[in-house]
Protein backbone atom coordinates (compact mmCIF):
# COMPACT_ATOMS: atom_id res chain seq x y z
CA UNK A 1 0.00 0.00 0.00
CA UNK A 2 1.54 3.08 -1.07
CA UNK A 3 0.82 5.82 1.24
CA UNK A 4 -0.10 9.27 -0.39
CA UNK A 5 2.48 12.23 -0.61
CA UNK A 6 1.76 14.77 2.07
CA UNK A 7 3.47 17.70 2.35
CA UNK A 8 2.87 21.10 4.96
CA UNK A 9 4.23 24.15 3.64
CA UNK A 10 5.94 24.70 7.01
CA UNK A 11 9.73 24.93 7.63
CA UNK A 12 11.05 23.76 11.08
CA UNK A 13 11.50 27.00 12.02
CA UNK A 14 8.08 27.48 11.72
CA UNK A 15 5.89 24.90 13.64
CA UNK A 16 4.24 26.41 16.00
CA UNK A 17 5.08 26.45 19.79
CA UNK A 18 1.87 24.37 20.00
CA UNK A 19 2.73 22.08 17.26
CA UNK A 20 6.27 21.88 18.95
CA UNK A 21 4.31 21.23 21.95
CA UNK A 22 2.38 18.61 20.35
CA UNK A 23 4.82 16.52 18.78
CA UNK A 24 6.98 16.61 22.21
CA UNK A 25 4.31 15.22 24.21
CA UNK A 26 3.25 12.51 21.22
CA UNK A 27 6.98 11.72 21.53
CA UNK A 28 7.18 11.42 25.63
CA UNK A 29 3.35 9.44 25.48
CA UNK A 30 4.30 6.79 22.96
CA UNK A 31 7.14 6.33 25.18
CA UNK A 32 9.86 6.72 21.98
CA UNK A 33 11.80 8.63 24.64
CA UNK A 34 12.40 5.13 26.69
CA UNK A 35 14.60 3.93 23.91
CA UNK A 36 15.57 7.01 21.78
CA UNK A 37 16.16 9.14 24.76
CA UNK A 38 14.29 12.80 25.81
CA UNK A 39 15.68 14.46 23.14
CA UNK A 40 16.20 11.78 20.49
CA UNK A 41 19.83 11.49 21.80
CA UNK A 42 19.84 7.95 21.13
CA UNK A 43 20.60 4.89 23.77
CA UNK A 44 21.70 1.71 23.65
CA UNK A 45 21.11 0.07 20.09
CA UNK A 46 18.48 2.62 19.52
CA UNK A 47 19.26 5.32 17.62
CA UNK A 48 19.86 8.70 17.71
CA UNK A 49 16.79 10.35 15.99
CA UNK A 50 17.96 14.38 17.19
CA UNK A 51 19.61 16.27 14.14
CA UNK A 52 19.06 14.13 11.17
CA UNK A 53 17.83 15.45 8.12
CA UNK A 54 14.06 15.68 8.51
CA UNK A 55 14.06 14.14 5.05
CA UNK A 56 15.80 10.81 6.15
CA UNK A 57 13.37 11.08 9.36
CA UNK A 58 10.04 11.52 7.37
CA UNK A 59 11.25 8.74 4.65
CA UNK A 60 12.14 6.34 7.77
CA UNK A 61 8.98 7.10 9.59
CA UNK A 62 6.88 6.12 6.25
CA UNK A 63 8.42 3.06 5.73
CA UNK A 64 8.09 1.72 9.24
CA UNK A 65 4.18 3.10 8.48
CA UNK A 66 4.39 0.42 5.25
CA UNK A 67 5.56 -2.52 7.53
CA UNK A 68 9.44 -2.00 6.31
CA UNK A 69 12.11 -2.18 8.69
CA UNK A 70 15.94 -2.67 8.43
CA UNK A 71 16.78 -4.48 11.52
CA UNK A 72 14.82 -7.03 14.23
CA UNK A 73 14.85 -4.26 16.34
CA UNK A 74 12.56 -1.77 14.55
CA UNK A 75 9.66 -4.53 14.13
CA UNK A 76 8.67 -2.55 17.03
CA UNK A 77 8.56 0.42 15.64
CA UNK A 78 6.33 -0.13 13.05
CA UNK A 79 3.20 -0.34 15.56
CA UNK A 80 4.41 3.18 16.67
CA UNK A 81 4.92 4.97 13.42
CA UNK A 82 1.30 3.16 11.76
CA UNK A 83 -0.43 4.95 14.86
CA UNK A 84 0.70 8.22 13.50
CA UNK A 85 -1.56 10.12 11.24
CA UNK A 86 0.25 11.47 8.11
CA UNK A 87 0.07 14.85 9.11
CA UNK A 88 1.41 13.64 12.26
CA UNK A 89 4.44 12.02 10.70
CA UNK A 90 5.72 14.84 9.03
CA UNK A 91 5.23 16.87 12.09
CA UNK A 92 7.39 14.54 14.03
CA UNK A 93 10.15 14.51 11.29
CA UNK A 94 10.18 17.93 11.48
CA UNK A 95 10.45 18.13 15.68
CA UNK A 96 12.44 15.58 15.45
CA UNK A 97 15.03 17.26 12.75
CA UNK A 98 15.43 20.46 14.97
CA UNK A 99 15.05 19.12 18.70
CA UNK A 100 18.01 19.96 21.12
CA UNK A 101 18.99 18.61 24.38
CA UNK A 102 18.32 21.11 26.98
CA UNK A 103 19.86 20.63 30.18
CA UNK A 104 20.12 23.20 32.88
CA UNK A 105 22.69 24.46 33.87
CA UNK A 106 21.68 24.32 37.73
CA UNK A 107 21.10 21.23 37.58
CA UNK A 108 23.88 19.55 39.54
CA UNK A 109 22.88 21.91 42.27
CA UNK A 110 19.24 21.59 42.08
CA UNK A 111 19.78 17.61 41.95
CA UNK A 112 22.69 17.11 44.55
CA UNK A 113 23.78 19.00 47.64
CA UNK A 114 27.41 19.95 47.83
CA UNK A 115 27.91 19.68 51.29
CA UNK A 116 27.77 16.69 53.33
CA UNK A 117 29.04 13.61 53.25
CA UNK A 118 31.76 14.47 50.78
CA UNK A 119 30.38 11.56 48.53
CA UNK A 120 30.07 11.96 44.87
Amino acid sequence: MLLPIITLSLSAEELSPEQKNDMRLLYLQNACNSCHGNYGEGMGASPRLQGLKEDVILKRLKDLRQGKTRTAFGTIMISFAKALTPEQTILMAKYLANIETKIPKERYDIEFTVEGDGGS
